[in-house]
Parts: C-alpha cells; sequence; structure tokens
C-alpha cells in the first residue's frame, strides 16, 4: 500500500507541542525575522587572503562587498537575529537573485551552528565568493548558478563565535552553545523525544524554522568541526541508546550516495581515518557515519529538516580541531572545494516537475509526491513545482492532493546525471462525471486521515488514485457544468512574419509544454519551423509515441497552415484544464510544422479555389513530387525544403503523421503509386491499419465521411467513408507520404481539407470547426497497437535499431535509441517478432484491442555458441576501470544524439581558403609546432615535380608503435581537381589538435587511436588545378599525365610499366600493415563508395565493406537521402541511403581502394563530398559542417568489430597468425600477437591459424554500437601430422627415406653408366608468403602472372578479366 500522506509521530504529546511550537511560528513571522539588507555604498570591498577569520562586522562587510560587485548573480539578506541582535546573514547566489521563479531547485549550506567550530564559517565565505568571481569564467560554475537558487548563511550562531578562541581544538573556552547557552543543534522539534521548546531561548533555531518551512529546500549541508566525516540521518532513534545504533531514514540508500559525494571528493574524509589526538581510534567506513550509530543527538537540525522541510540534510564535520589557526585555513578550502561544489550539484538528481489543476492550470501547493515503497513524501512550492531526490532506478510515482483525482505514473526511469522530469495534472472531484468509477470495500485502503479513503481504477493504461469523501461526509459535492474547452480566439491568414511571431509568442508563453525549432531553410532561406508540445518538449522520452502533422506544402493550399495554427493555440490554452487535451499532451510528443513550403505561400493569393500559382517551391518544383520513390527513378533534383524534412524524419522516431492539403475533402493512404503507374488500388502490407487510422479522421468530419466532397467543382468524385487508396485516386510518384512508410517507422496519409485551395479569411472559422476533432481524434490513433521496449536480458540496456517483424505483414519497424518502439496494427492476435544483430530472436503472441495500445516488451539474449562445437577455452581479456569507461565512451557516441551533442560542444572558429601546396605545407609544420605532443609529420616520397607527399599523424604517442590501438587513414587529393577533401582533412587535423585536452571524447579518442592523414598525394595537380571549375579536368592527372587512381598494383590484371612516384608514396604507406580502417575523400558526386572499382569482381565481406560506407553517409546530412543530385556531372537519380559499390559508379583498374584491400588487408572507402569538384571557397564552410560529424564516426567506428590478442600456452605472442573471417576475408596478427578486424555488425565466424598449432574456431558478435569484442586467442602445439600420431608418422617417413636413398644410389649407378650429362633440376615450391617488396619489383619486368599467382589475390579472373584489360 502506498502512503499517501506526510509522516507524522503518532506520539500525542509531540502531537500537541508541535502544534503549539508552530503556532508561534506565525506569531513570531514579523518583518524582524526576513528583512533585506541594502548593501553599504561605503563599504570598501574586501580582498580575500584566506588567512584570517573574519569577526561579525568584517563579515557583513565583505558580504556586502560581494554583493555590491555581483548584484546580477547575488542578494543579502537576514532571516532574523541572535540573542544578541546579530543579524542572521544569508547570501544567496542565482541568476536574477531578486526574482522568486520556478524551475531551480534551492540548495543551502548552513555553518558555524556550534559558535566555537569556525572552519565551516569562512570555507562557506569562500565558496561565496568562489561562486560569484567564477561565474561566467568557469562553465561549471556558470551552470551551477544559473541553474540552482543557491543559499549560503556563513553563521547561525554569531553570538558564539564571538566568545571563541582561536587555537582552541576542543572548546574548553566555550562558544558552542549560543547567548542563552543553548546547543542550538539540540533544540529543534524531534520525532522521538517530548521537547519545550523555548521560542525566547532559541531566536537562531526559530527563525532557521521559518525559514525551512517558507523556502521548501531541496538539498542542504550542515557544517560542523571536530573530526572528519559526514554524518546522516536519523541522528537519534526511539531507544536513545548513546551509540551504536543504526537509525535508517526511509531514504537510507539516498543519504549514503550523497554523503559519500562530499566524503569521496575530500582527501582526508575519504580515507575514513581522521586520526583526531583526542579520538585515535575513531574510524569511519568510507568517511560516512549514520549520525544515532556514531551518537544519539536529540533535536538536530538535519532530522527536522527531512521530516518537516522537504529537504535531505547531510551533517559534515571538516577538521578535527574546532578553532584552528586561521594559518590552516587555506589548507582547508583546498580539500574542501570540491566536495562543497559537488554536493551542490546533487540537487538535480531525481524526479522533477510541477503538478497542476486540470481546470483553471494553476499550480497545486502542497500537493504530495509518493514514490512507492520509500515511506517519504515532499510536498510542491508556492508554484506547484516539485524536485524528489532518487537514486538511479524505475520507480512508481503519484501525485496526491485532497479534492482531487491523483494521478500515478508506472516505470519512471531515473537516470544518473540529470532529473528526470514528470508533470501531474490533477482533476477536481466535482469536474468528474457522476458513475465514473466505483467504490467497492475490497477497493478501500486505509489512510493516516480517517476521512479519505482511496480507489484505483484503470483508464487506458493510466493507473489514477482517487481520493474521496467517505461515508462521514454525506454532503455530495456541488455537480458544476461540463468543462468547455477554450477555442482559438481569431481567425485570419498568417503570412510568414506573422507566422513567425504567432509561434516564438506561444513558445515563449507555454515554456513547459512547447519548444520551437526549425529543421531547416526553404530556397529563399525562411525557417521551416516546428513546434512540439508535450509535457517534456525537448526531449524523446522513453516509451512516449512521436506523432507529426505537416502542412502547406503546396504553397497555395492553405488551410492546413491556419489549421495548425489553431491547433497550437487550443492545445496550449486547454492543457492543464481540459482532460483530454492534458492527456494527449502528457502521453504524446507532438510535431507540428505548419508550413514546408513558405516560400510558396508569399506569392499564392487569397481567393484561389484550383489554381496553381504558389502551389510549387520558389524553384518550381511540386515538393510532393521531390521524395525518392519505390516504384520510380525521380530525376528533379531534390529540394532544400525536400532534404530539411527527410533529415527531421530520419532523426525522429516518429509513429503517425498526417500531411495536410487542399483541393478536395478525403483522407489519402498509401501507396500513392504503383510500378504500372496505372490508377488503380496500390495496396500497402498495412493497408488495414491506413484505412482505420482514415476513418478515425473522416468519421469525425460529417461533410468528408459523406464521400461526395467538391460537387459543384467535381460531381463525379465519390470517395466511400471520406477515404481513399491515393493510386486509386491518382498516381503521385515522389510523394511524401510513401516515402515516410517505406523509408521510416512512420505511418503517413495524406488529408484533403477543402475544396478550395485558398478560402477568404472569413472562412476560416468554419474550417476549424469542421475539423478540431477530427484533428485531435488523429492524435489519439497513435495510441493504438503494441508498444514497448526490446532490450538485453543479461543488463537490461535498451537495444537500438531492433526489428519488430509482425507475421503476415511485410513491413518491420525498427526501435529508438533507447530500444523503445511503436507498432501500429488493427484490431486482432499476432504473433509478433523481436530480432537484433547478435541476439536470439523472441517470438510472442499479442492481442490488440480497439482504442488502446498493448504493451509488449523482450528481452534479448546474446548469442555465444559456436556451430562447431569449438571454443576458445582460454582465459578471457581482463578489463579495467579505464577501458570500461572507453567502451561506455564509444556506446555513447553511437547511439542517440552522442556525436551531435560532440559536434556541438566543440564547435572552433575557422577561416576558410583553399591552400597551394606551400600554404599546406606550412600549415602542417604548425601543427607539429603548437601540439608537438600529439603530432608527427613526415614525407612519405615526392611528387613527379619534387613536391613532398605529407603524412600527419595524430595521436598521445606520435611516431610510436601501438599495437594494440587501431589505426586509420585518411587520405585526399589524388585528383589534383578536387581539393574539397585536402581543405576538410587539414581541418579535421586542426580540430582535433585544438579540442585535444579540452574535450573529454577527442581526447580519449586521440589517446586510443592512431590516426595518420594524407591531405593531399597528387600536389602536381593541385597546383594546375582552377577554383570555381567544377567539371573541368585539368588537375586530375600528376605531373606526367597519369591518372593516379589507376596506378595501383592491387588489381587482377596489369598493365602498367612504371609505379608513379605517388602512387609509390602511397603504396609503401598501405604496405606498412597495422591499419584497421581507410577513408579516401574525393569530388564530383555525393556518394560513398566501397570496394571492389575492377570489374567482374566478386566482392568478398561486401557486407562489412557496404557497412562502412554506409556509417559515412548516415552522419552525413544529405548523403544518406540517396540523391546525388549531381545535375552538372550527369550522376543524377537515386543511389539507396547514398551508399554503392565503387564499380557501379566508374569502373576502372588500379584503385587505391582495391590496393588498400587485396595488399593491405585494410578496408578503404571512397566519399565523394560534392557535386562540384573544385566549388568557390566559400562553400568551404558549409562543406565542413557537412562532413565534421561523418569523419568522427570514422573515428569511432575503428575501435568496433573484433580484437583480441594471438599467443601460445606460456602466454607469448604468436606474430604472423592468420585470422580468416567468415572463411574468406584473412587479418594477421602483429607485434605483441594483437588483430584487430572491422566487420558488419551480427554474427561472424573466425579461424585462427598458426603454423604448428591447432586451428581455433569461434563465432563472434558485433555490434552497431559498442566497443570491438576482444578475445584471446591461445593455441595449442599440433601433435598430429595429416592426422595421424607424430611418433608414428615421423617413423614412417624414416623408413621411407632409408628405402629412397637405396633405390637413388641403385639408379644413379645405372645412370652414371650411359650419360655423365643428364642432370635432374628440382624447383621448389613456394608455401609460404613472399616478401611484398620483392613481388611489385616484378612488375618492372612486366610480370602479370607473379600477381595472379599472390595468396591473396582474387581467382575468379576470366578470360574477360583479360579481355578487359587488353581493351583499355
Amino acid at each position: 500500500m502506498v502512503h499517501i500522506l506526510p509522516h507524522l509521530s503518532t506520539t500525542p504529546k509531540l502531537r500537541v507541542s508541535l502544534f503549539a511550537f508552530l503556532l508561534s511560528l506565525v506569531f513570531l513571522g514579523d518583518a524582524r525575522l526576513l528583512r533585506t539588507r541594502s548593501a553599504s555604498s561605503t563599504a570598501e570591498d574586501i580582498v580575500e587572503t584566506y588567512n584570517k577569520y573574519y569577526n561579525y562586522v568584517d563579515l557583513t562587510k565583505y558580504l556586502q562587498s560581494l554583493v555590491r560587485k555581483y548584484p546580477h548573480i547575488a542578494n543579502l539578506s537576514s532571516i532574523g537575529q541572535s540573542v544578541e541582535g546579530r543579524e542572521l546573514w544569508v547570501i544567496r547566489i542565482t541568476k536574477n537573485p531578486d526574482v522568486d521563479s520556478p524551475g531551480k531547485p534551492k540548495f543551502k549550506y548552513v555553518g558555524n551552528m556550534h559558535g566555537d567550530e569556525t572552519v565551516s564559517r569562512q570555507m562557506l565565505v569562500y565558496l561565496a565568493e568562489y561562486l560569484v568571481s567564477n561565474y561566467e569564467k568557469e562553465s561549471r560554475i556558470s551552470k551551477m548558478v544559473n541553474n540552482t537558487d543557491i543559499y549560503i548563511m556563513p553563521s547561525m550562531n554569531p553570538d558564539g563565535f564571538e566568545k571563541s578562541v582561536e587555537g582552541d581544538c576542543s572548546g574548553d573556552n566555550g562558544g558552542r552553545q549560543n547567548a542563552k547557552n543553548k546547543d542550538l543543534n539540540r533544540s529543534f522539534p524531534d520525532q522521538y523525544a517530548d521537547k519545550n521548546l523555548e521560542p525566547d531561548k532559541i531566536p537562531e533555531v526559530m527563525a532557521m524554522i521559518k525559514w525551512i518551512q517558507e523556502k521548501k529546500f531541496v538539498l542542504s549541508g550542515n557544517i560542523h568541526g571536530g573530526t572528519v566525516v559526514a554524518s546522516y540521518p536519523f541522528d537519534d532513534s526511539a531507544t536513545h541508546e548513546q551509540q551504536g545504533h543504526y537509525s535508517p531514514s526511509p531514504d537510507d540508500s539516498l543519504f549514503r550516495y550523497l554523503a559519500q559525494v562530499y566524503s569521496q571528493n575530500h582527501p582526508v574524509m575519504k580515507t575514513g581515518q581522521p586520526n583526531c589526538p583526542d579520538t585515535m581510534e575513531e574510524t569511519f567506513k568510507d568517511g560516512i557515519t549514520n549520525g544515532a550509530e556514531w551518537y544519539d543527538v536529540p533535536g538536530g537540525m538535519q532530522d527536522y529538516n527531512y521530516l518537516h522541510g522537504n529537504c535531505l540534510e547531510i551533517t559534515f564535520e571538516l577538521s578535527c580541531c574546532k578553532y584552528p589557526l586561521a594559518t590552516e585555513l587555506h589548507k582547508e578550502w583546498e580539500m574542501n572545494r570540491e566536495s562543497l561544489l559537488s554536493y551542490i550539484e546533487k540537487v538535480h538528481i531525481g524526479v522533477r516537475g510541477y503538478v497542476k489543476e486540470a481546470v483553471s492550470g494553476t499550480g497545486l501547493t502542497e500537493a504530495s509526491i509518493v514514490v512507492a515503497g520509500i515511506d517519504h513524501n515532499i510536498n510542491t512550492g508556492k508554484y506547484g513545482d516539485y524536485y524528489r531526490l532518487l537514486l538511479p532506478g524505475s520507480y512508481n510515482i503519484t501525485s496526491v492532493a485532497p479534492g482531487y483525482t491523483s494521478q500515478t505514473v508506472h516505470g519512471v526511469e531515473i537516470l544518473q546525471s540529470e532529473a528526470t522530469e514528470l508533470n501531474f495534472t490533477l482533476t477536481p472531484l466535482w469536474s468528474q462525471t457522476v458513475g465514473s468509477a466505483t467504490v467497492t470495500p475490497d477497493s478501500v485502503s486505509d489512510t493516516n486521515d480517517q476521512n479519505i479513503v482511496s480507489t484505483t481504477t484503470s483508464y487506458l493504461n493510466s493507473v489514477q488514485t482517487r481520493v474521496v469523501p467517505s461515508e462521514v461526509n454525506k454532503t455530495p459535492p456541488p455537480l458544476l457544468p461540463p468543462h468547455q474547452p477554450i477555442q482559438p480566439r481569431e481567425f485570419r491568414h498568417h503570412h510568414y512574419a506573422d507566422m513567425e511571431l504567432f509561434l516564438r509568442n506561444y513558445n515563449s508563453e507555454f515554456p513547459s509544454i512547447a519548444h520551437l525549432y526549425s529543421v531547416g531553410h526553404s530556397k529563399e532561406r525562411r525557417d521551416l519551423y516546428v513546434m512540439v508540445i508535450s509535457d517534456n518538449p525537448k526531449v524523446h522520452e522513453h516509451g512516449e509515441p512521436e506523432f507529426k502533422y505537416i502542412a502547406n506544402m503546396h504553397g497555395n493550399e492553405v488551410v492546413g497552415r491556419e489549421l495548425m495554427l489553431n491547433l497550437i493555440e487550443y492545445l496550449c490554452r486547454n492543457y492543464g484544464t481540459d482532460p483530454e487535451v492534458t492527456k494527449l499532451v502528457n502521453d504524446t510528443r507532438i510535431h507540428i510544422m505548419p508550413s514546408m513550403n513558405p516560400d510558396g505561400y508569399e506569392v499564392a493569393t487569397e481567393g484561389d479555389v484550383k489554381g496553381y500559382k504558389g502551389r510549387n517551391n520558389s524553384n518550381n518544383f511540386d515538393l510532393n513530387r521531390n521524395f525518392p520513390d519505390q516504384f520510380v527513378a525521380i530525376t528533379a533534383p531534390r529540394q532544400p525544403e525536400t532534404v530539411a524534412v527527410m533529415n527531421w524524419l530520419k532523426s525522429i522516431p516518429f509513429v503517425l503523421s498526417a500531411n495536410l492539403h487542399g483541393g478536395s475533402l478525403v483522407v489519402n493512404y498509401p501507396f500513392d503509386d504503383d510500378k504500372d503507374l496505372k490508377t488503380q488500388y496500390s495496396r500497402s502490407p498495412d493497408d488495414k491499419v491506413f484505412q482505420q487510422v482514415s476513418r478515425a479522421y473522416s468519421q469525425e468530419n460529417p461533410l468528408m465521411h459523406n464521400g461526395h466532397p467538391c460537387e459543384d467543382l467535381y460531381p463525379d468524385e465519390y470517395f466511400a467513408d471520406g477515404i481513399t487508396n491515393g493510386a486509386k485516386w491518382y498516381n503521385v510518384p515522389g510523394g511524401m507520404q510513401d516515402w515516410n512508410y517505406v523509408n521510416t517507422n512512420c505511418f503517413e496519409v495524406t488529408i484533403e481539407l477543402g475544396c478550395v485551395k485558398y478560402p477568404k479569411a472569413k472562412d476560416l472559422p468554419k474550417y476549424w470547426e469542421q475539423n478540431r476533432r477530427a484533428l485531435l481524434q488523429f492524435i489519439h490513433q497513435v495510441h493504438n497497437g503494441i508498444k514497448g521496449s526490446v532490450s538485453d536480458s543479461r543488463d537490461g540496456t535498451g537495444i537500438p535499431n531492433a526489428t519488430i517483424s509482425v507475421a503476415e505483414i511485410d513491413h518491420n519497424i525498427t526501435t529508438a535509441h533507447t530500444g523503445d518502439y511503436w507498432r501500429l496494427l488493427t484490431p486482432g492476435t499476432y504473433s509478433v517478432t523481436a530480432f537484433a544483430h547478435g541476439y536470439k530472436p523472441v517470438r510472442t503472441y499479442a492481442t490488440v484491442s480497439k482504442d488502446r495500445v498493448e504493451v509488449v516488451d523482450f528481452r534479448l539474449t546474446r548469442l555465444h555458441s559456436d556451430p562447431n562445437g569449438q571454443s576458445f577455452d582460454g582465459p578471457q581479456p581482463t578489463e579495467n576501470p579505464s577501458e570500461k569507461a572507453f567502451e561506455n565512451l564509444i556506446k555513447d557516441l553511437s547511439l542517440g544524439q552522442g556525436l551531435d551533442q560532440l559536434v556541438k560542444s566543440t564547435a572552433t572558429e575557422s577561416s576558410f581558403r583553399y591552400r597551394g601546396y606551400k600554404a599546406l605545407s606550412a600549415f602542417l609544420r604548425g601543427l607539429t609546432l603548437n601540439f608537438p605532443n600529439i603530432t608527427s609529420l613526415r614525407s612519405l616520397g615526392q611528387s613527379v615535380e619534387f613536391r613532398t607527399i605529407w603524412a600527419l599523424e595524430i595521436s598521445n604517442k606520435p611516431g610510436e608503435a601501438e599495437p594494440s590501438e587501431p589505426k586509420i587513414r585518411f587520405a585526399a587529393g589524388i585528383h589534383g581537381n578536387a581539393p574539397v577533401g585536402t581543405e576538410l582533412l587539414l581541418e579535421f587535423a586542426a580540430f582535433l589538435c585544438i579540442n585535444y585536452g579540452k574535450n573529454p571524447a577527442i581526447t580519449r579518442l586521440i589517446n586510443e587511436t592512431r590516426i595518420v592523414i594524407v591531405p593531399s598525394i597528387n600536389p602536381d595537380g593541385r597546383e594546375q588545378a582552377v577554383e570555381k571549375q567544377c567539371t573541368s579536368t585539368q588537375g586530375l592527372t600528376n605531373a606526367r599525365g597519369k591518372d593516379l587512381d589507376t596506378e595501383f598494383f592491387g588489381n587482377a590484371s596489369q598493365h602498367v610499366v612504371e609505379t608513379q612516384p605517388e602512387t609509390r608514396a602511397m603504396m609503401d604507406l598501405i604496405l606498412e600493415k597495422g591499419y584497421t580502417l581507410s577513408v579516401a575523400l574525393d569530388g564530383g558526386s555525393l556518394v560513398a563508395t566501397y570496394p571492389y572499382d575492377k570489374p567482374v569482381q566478386s566482392v568478398e565481406n561486401e557486407g562489412t565493406l557496404k557497412y562502412l560506407a554506409s556509417v559515412y553517409a548516415n552522419n552525413h546530412p544529405k548523403m544518406h537521402l540517396g540523391d546525388t543530385g549531381c545535375s552538372n556531372t550527369g550522376q543524377m537519380g537515386n543511389v539507396p541511403d547514398g551508399v554503392m559499390r565503387a564499380a557501379e559508379r566508374q569502373s576502372h583498374l588500379g584503385s587505391m581502394k582495391d590496393f588498400s584491400v587485396d595488399f593491405g588487408h585494410c578496408p578503404e572507402i571512397t566519399v565523394y563530398t560534392g557535386c562540384c569538384l573544385f566549388p568557390p571557397a566559400d562553400q568551404l564552410a558549409t562543406l565542413w559542417t557537412e562532413n565534421k560529424k561523418a569523419l568522427l564516426s570514422m573515428l569511432v567506428e575503428a575501435h568496433k568489430g573484433v580484437r583480441g590478442i594471438v599467443r601460445d600456452k606460456n602466454g607469448k605472442p604468436i606474430v604472423g597468425a592468420i585470422i580468416v573471417l567468415n572463411g574468406g576475408v584473412k587479418v594477421f596478427s602483429v607485434e605483441g600477437g594483437y588483430f584487430h578486424a572491422l566487420l558488419a555488425p551480427g554474427n561472424h565466424n573466425i579461424e585462427a591459424i598458426a603454423d604448428g598449432y591447432q586451428e581455433q574456431r569461434q563465432e563472434v558478435v558485433v555490434s552497431s554500437y559498442e566497443a570491438a569484442s576482444s578475445i584471446v586467442i591461445e593455441f595449442d602445439m599440433d601433435n598430429s601430422i595429416f592426422g595421424l600420431p607424430r611418433a608414428f608418422v615421423v617413423a614412417s617417413a624414416a623408413a621411407s627415406m632409408t628405402a629412397l636413398v637405396v633405390t637413388a644410389c641403385i639408379i644413379w649407378c645405372v645412370c652414371a653408366a650411359k650419360s655423365n650429362y643428364q642432370k635432374d633440376g628440382f624447383h621448389r615450391l613456394r608455401q609460404h608468403r613472399d616478401d611484398y617488396e620483392d613481388e611489385i619489383r616484378l612488375t618492372s619486368m612486366g610480370s602479370k602472372k607473379s600477381l595472379l599467382a599472390h595468396e591473396f589475390q582474387d581467382e575468379s579472373e576470366s578470360d574477360e578479366d583479360t579481355l578487359y584489360a587488353n581493351k583499355i
């Protein structure tokens, strides 16, 4: 049973005394208790020296000085006075400190409660000075001050301090108590003790109690002295044993965690051994202790905070000596600074939000927040805001207020870092419909209040607890008229500027539920605005579906645009008052794009019935014919509006959508065309679902549902139930709704809202009235079907990109970044399967009901079995915390917005220009001079015209061999007329160097990776190329007229006689071995290609090569859309996912990537960065922005796949062992026995072969988001020969050799008699790998067969290969 009332002691005597005490606070609450002191204009600024104590006068002046100097973030007030009339100063530090606004949790530190414990007093003075002086200088401090309401009271007992004596370590000279000789930390109301409070003797305590109750602090620290430890509640127990009795609070685990936050950042406290002279034997595990277990403290302040103030407080003892000499203060500050700051930051963990009243939308004060399983509630503040600190985990949380229907949210996930936001809207009982719930005897639960009973009802998976009057109160609540939602206030056509102001206004007025953003720009640079409306609008919440409306795709079809603005107003103004709107907003993340074609709208004309002016964008392209199509090649160039929307839809896991048009009155569903381009029904696999959601809209619009929409304009047009299949109506190739369904998880329909495209403004109210119910009902449809999570059974982690498959429906959907999914279905029973790379699939049955969603969760088990029954039974690699942290970094950067956040957090100022050879060389030298610890520059060789081909290495140990780290190669400029790649790599190198040591992710990536950058392979060609020439071949070749990408000796057929010097330099680099991945940048298209360039070549390991190319393309904002869009080069059309095999683009022999794969055993992809070979310099900044994330993704990808060590039973590394991947591709172990191979996500078979050892096999699982699987291969000696025992084979061989020698002697004698000049010659067959240098030298003699005989060469060459080569 969940307790829904705050905990109170049941001791009658305590209740009476506490009531009388609290009542006295009302009369004591005069202006004297809370006054703001203006800073003295004559006070001089005091410079902190850390070597003296401040008495009361000095303290006052110093605090006034701080406030005067930093008025924008600090103010000074007094909460009351001490016995002797000294002010109890509090300095408040936060942004806009004179304004009390919601949204920032309140934190406090209180020091010098015992007057002779003085270190705390000075520490808090130093802390205040540190916060204000470092604001806007240190990002951590700025964030803390901006987001936290910090209150610091340096001295709660100023009278006692004035009596204390410096150097008194044990308190022998007095000063501990206040001026009335009262111990302030024994004077608070206590749950286990009946204390008779004497307000006139403890004004400090009375002021503190009033302050605690008024402010509703969230977290607090009470700082003392006398030892070094963090003490947490409870401070006493019911038995009041003096020591050794552990008295846990309901939040005991949380308190222990918070205490350790302070102790573990304190160099002495964390040891647990204060070594205080008076108590040398006293130790504290982890530097923390339960208060009562240490010693019993009745009437303590920290327990009062927890029980009566919403606030979790811990007591920190900072020093063995209570009043040490001032010379110790600086050392104390250095030891406590990080602890003080880290503890403040923990006010932001747990869950936070608002509790609002459903009728007026105002915040509910004193509503209870109940966490199931934790018998301690907190209450909301005056704005209805609350902050509940919790440890990471999953919780059921309820909001309760007398007279309201309470609300429970199950499975609230609390994370380690920032607080989870959870808002509640409670409906008054009198607004409920009579008979909406039944109270039965077994549903009544006992509470602490005999006038309240509760019952639990279920509504669409939302559990609510209703608090209703019991039979004691016979008077029924008054029944008020049914709630009427607020309707939009005005109707008019909004041009772009007007619409923009409207959106900005609602974004500002309703920040808790509305968030405005832009997904891109139109051709004329107008923003494509989207308004999100949800209870947590800025982020995707696990388990909450994403919904969208898009309007005004055709600029002259304007009804949808105005309806979307009406809908925004309706949702915002009715949230918290209208139950339907409130539930929709709380349970759905609703995205509304009022205008996808703002340019077209600006030229359209009011009154247009069926015209075309403004229909297309400003490039005169129809945006609803501009998307890639499954049946037809769309040759029109992809428009900026289309690209922006496609990127948007790929970035958010939308579930359901509607595209709003005009010109008829019908809901149109997929497919919009078919392969024959005939006007006939084109059924999608989810035809039933599309019909269901379409009818949900049309049935709420009677005119539409009638089926005869525009009889005056189109008298023969009829749509049964107001819906139609798109292709059955007419064919629309390149439509947006089909692209949504085929390429994303989103089901989209097109809704035609009226017969007139651009009606008069006076008719707009009619359109709202006809469609408002339908618009809401369509949003409800996102909550039909099934939803759930797919997680790893081992650790519960969500699995992204897992596939959800429904039997007999040929359309799968995938999970979002945190493993959640939504699958729309019609009512019925379905067989549903979840599967993911590296996991065993799981199948279950789900029964879907009407108008509700069924929760179906999947927990998948990883695959570990080996199909051949063999596995590596040797030791598994050990993992230290540092490696685990790096694995987590790779995972974070691979999931969700990890890479995006890294890109945003590492912005650097850049001045882009093209650099010739001299400037490029100077730039590279500049990097090595400025960053000597992480860079190394070397020459690979020289070009024909003797320009150096530079290679820059970036790593934490440049120039040193680190075989355990992946090595990645970036190269550009193989074609001198395409220098964009060169400039991108130079900027990439600068970006990495500048952020090293500043950004933790970049620093760690560089520390764990060897990065080699070759910015210009063909410097001679670059010098000949001309800027702004998009298609010119000038500079393409080297100085001898050779296309260097046809000069590499890695193909099956070879006709080249002389090696070019540039080619030789790169071949030597490639043959250095040890490279894990290579990325080459080129130009003239927008696509990523993978090997091979040569024709008629089967591609071994094609899945991995294609996957690597897709990683780059998917992290490029345009490339993954698959539109080459290169009209200047004639390369038009759609390339699926922006990835293709290189030979399909332009086949040729002798390419660098083919050589890298065949001879360097390193996968290489070539990225074509743009259509123009040599674009103007002012486009470089845009190209860098487009490629920055993709380049970083390659660094991350280099750490995936499989890696390990090969060694023998004695632990000796084996160099040169062959690792065969999936029976084909080979890699070799290098120095130290290390190997690393990139593989596509999935299951892979590995065979390990080494001379003289038994072959080993294993199956490994590779994930798309996890760091490389690490394995240890231990070889056993091979004691068999040809499958027979070694001793038997050796004996047999010896006998055979003896017989052979005897026979040979006889034959020799016979032959010698016949001929003296006949001799036999023997040729040794080469059985082992020849040196690559020897083999390549053979090419100068025209030897083609030497390459064909190579062990690692593809053996599928046919006569057709040779014929093709001879034709070149």
